[in-house]
Order: C-alpha cells, then structure tokens, then sequence
C-alpha cells in the first residue's frame, strides 16, 4: 500500500515515511505510527503521520 489513503493507516503500524528534511532525496524512515496528522481522507503525497520516536513526514509505504 502506498500510504496515499488514510482508512490504511493505522496507529501502530509498521510504515516507510520521507521526512521533510529528506524530500528532496526520497530516503526513507522506518517506524511506528504513533499519530495520524492529516485529517483529510486521501492525499496525492501521502498521508502525514507522527511515529513514536516524534518524526514527522508523509507515508509513502504500508509494512503489514
């Protein structure tokens, strides 16, 4: 899943996100999400969500 819808996300899920420092490269961050930021029920960049570590960024893979 590509993280473009946020009915996919779940809080605790296992997810790939770009940090907004790292958009310009497209390097990935593994984690938990811990907070679902985006209220809107898809966006074209990915979904904004805080993992448990505190980052912030854009979902751009779904790990079941």
């Amino acid at each position: 899943m590509n993280g473009q819808v946020r009915s996919d996300i779940k809080v605790g899920a296992e997810v790939d996100i770009v940090l907004k420092k790292d958009q310009r490269t497209g390097q990935l961050t593994r984690g938990k999400v811990k907070d679902i930021l985006t209220k809107s029920p898809n966006h074209p960049h990915g979904i904004k969500v805080r993992l448990e570590d505190g980052q912030v960024g854009r979902v751009k893979q779904i790990h079941s």
